[in-house]
């Protein structure tokens, strides 16, 4: 035996490739998200930029006080807790109180993530959890939106922004209703330009589908981001709405469907979370398709005109299921766990 062979190098799995780890690839959604909080700034003004501001700090100031109270090394540097603060800031209305921010953001870190045993356990999405609160407690608040584009956005605050806890503000400027309120309840269609470059009402950070899916792409060519589950999701959702829409040309069209509400930022940062989102391919397809029939069957036939985020929560639910049912066969094993 020569000595070449005893240099030979054995470990167990996983074998790392490219050098990726949990805070780079993490890294690299705050980088795909900034342009979303740009725009979402632009749109709406101070009260955005507070807002995403407030959850992100509460929500690094939750994730720092609990591994303190838990006696574990701090894990602040892996940016979970930073996209989980921006995505919660991004699917509230622009001029959503501070306060219920805040408080929504200690929820997502300590419901949605801790209670599980932190970053890798989590069944559900945190920054979903949270606003699943928000939307619980304070049904108002979060059903309360504002125009786009105010004249006095970056001089002013939306008079709901600073609301003081337990008090009620009447807010100065709201418009009639959001796209997919509007297709619900008084059965008029926001144009699919405006939904597309966002120009339109709607939560923070979910009105302009173009940054979203230009997010969405940088992650899926450095491959940090499965890009079967934004395909699978888009494609059930134009099929199926397409499907009833053919059915019944007064449902709204399948475009409509696909570039509405939080539908975009949903399937590309949302459904695509590493943890809470199945690991086979084929998983994969299943989870997208439940999270895109889910949408359309909600906002057609539930009572709320959104359903994204109802059906990514029973999304994640099934994630493990997904993945007892599609996992690949052992190589080398046969039906019964015997060898021939």
């Amino acid at each position: 035996m020569t000595s070449r062979y005893l240099d030979m190098e054995i470990s167990t799995s996983p074998h790392l490739g490219r050098g990726l780890s949990v805070p780079i690839i993490m890294r690299n959604v705050v980088y795909a998200l900034l342009p979303i909080i740009g725009v979402a700034v632009y749109t709406f003004g101070l009260s955005v930029f507070f807002l995403v501001f407030t959850t992100l700090v509460t929500c690094l100031m939750a994730e720092r006080f609990i591994c303190l109270w838990t006696r574990k090394p701090s894990t602040i540097g892996d940016y979970s807790a930073a996209i989980t603060g921006i995505l919660l800031g991004l699917t509230l209305p622009p001029g959503f109180p501070l306060w219920m921010a805040a408080l929504g953001s200690v929820i997502a870190m300590a419901l949605g993530k801790a209670l599980f045993g932190g970053l890798g356990f989590n069944p559900f999405n945190p920054a979903l959890v949270g606003r699943a609160f928000l939307q619980a407690a304070f049904p108002t608040a979060i059903t309360t939106w504002s125009d786009a584009f105010q004249a006095d956005r970056f001089t002013t605050f939306i008079n709901t922004t600073l609301t003081l806890p337990f008090m009620k503000a009447i807010p100065d400027t709201v418009s009639g209703a959001t796209a997919l309120a509007a297709m619900k309840f008084d059965h008029k269609l926001a144009d699919t330009y405006d939904l597309f470059i966002g120009n339109i009402s709607g939560s923070a950070g979910e009105t302009c589908a173009l940054v979203i899916l230009l997010g969405g792409g940088y992650l899926a060519l450095r491959k940090m981001l499965d890009w079967r589950i934004p395909v699978g999701i888009f494609l059930s959702v134009l099929l199926v709405s397409g499907l009833f829409w053919w059915m019944d040309p007064k449902n709204p069209p399948p475009l409509f469907m696909l570039f509405s509400g939080g539908l975009m930022l949903g399937a590309v940062f949302m459904a695509t979370d590493m943890v809470t989102s199945p690991v086979t391919p084929v998983g994969a397809w299943i989870y997208s398709g439940i999270i895109g029939v889910l949408v359309v069957f909600i906002r057609l036939f539930g009572g709320l005109p959104e359903g994204v985020m109802y059906a990514i929560l029973l999304g994640n639910a099934a994630t493990p299921l997904i993945n007892l049912m599609t996992q690949p066969k052992v190589y080398g094993s046969v039906k019964g766990g015997k060898k021939d």
